[in-house]
């Protein structure tokens, strides 16, 4: 059975998870793509879940945020806890982006939507919609949990049973070990690299690159002040394998 995002109970177990690995190896490569965007201008932040993402990258960066999401247990917490003058957050519905016109926004990123989606149709159907809001140029980046690293224990969490071997949108487990709490178990899927590849060509999407950063990406001094800010230096795997993959594109201008 597939999670369901619009649960409370759900929304509330995700909040408690510490994303410190997802800020290092993931954020931080999602904004680093989305630095190029122009002060001042607009971006999206399509399947925004609680608004950690949304309200980090307007905190660092001076763009203005459109953080979109089916969830409304998901948007209570991202406007209760990270309400911000440069974050609009907005509830959607069938994957569309009704309220934004054609060419409007600047940049546009999805973090961790797409292994949370059953249909290859659908992911098209996601990339297609963001496409469209998109201006001519606009970078794109996508962030999901890494498909070749199935099984493997990092610090926070193991993606898939580890030996087995997953088949193109098999559904998999996912365990987010939480603090002080029984692990929160996702149910995703299996969505191999080139199928992310294959669908951003096909929508119409150019200069598509691949990042699969691991710790050894991180200069050291930036990784001591992060364990130091964060209070953290449990790493696992993650010094050897990438946890997740990045896809950075471009709308053709």
């Amino acid at each position: 059975m597939q999670t369901s995002w619009k649960q409370e109970v759900v929304a509330n177990q995700f909040e408690a998870y510490n994303d410190i690995l997802e800020q290092t190896l993931g954020f931080r490569f999602v904004f680093d793509i989305l630095s190029t965007v122009p002060g001042g201008k607009r971006v999206l932040d399509y399947g925004c879940g609680p608004g950690k993402v949304a309200y980090r990258l307007a905190e660092s960066m001076d763009l203005n945020v459109v953080a979109v999401d089916e969830s409304s247990n998901m948007l209570d917490i991202a406007v209760q806890k990270r309400s911000h003058p440069q974050v609009d957050y907005h509830r959607i519905e069938n994957d569309q982006l009704t309220f934004l016109e054609d060419n409007s926004v600047y940049g546009a990123m999805t973090c961790y939507v797409f292994i949370n989606t059953s249909s290859q149709e659908r992911i098209q159907r996601i990339m297609r919609e963001i496409h469209r809001v998109l201006a001519p140029g606009a970078p794109y980046a996508i962030l999901d949990t890494h498909p070749d690293s199935t099984g493997i224990e990092f610090s926070t969490f193991r993606n898939g049973v580890p030996g087995k071997k997953y088949k193109h949108g098999e559904a998999r487990q996912e365990w987010l070990h939480l603090p002080e709490r029984e692990d929160m178990i996702l149910h995703d899927f299996h969505w191999p690299k080139e199928m992310y590849r294959q669908l951003l060509q096909e929508v119409g999407f150019k200069n598509i690159e691949c990042l699969e950063p691991t710790l050894q990406h991180i200069p050291l001094g930036e990784l001591r002040e992060i364990e130091q800010a964060s209070q953290f230096d449990q790493w696992k795997m993650e010094r050897d394998y990438p946890p997740f993959l990045i896809y950075r594109a471009v709308k053709d201008a």
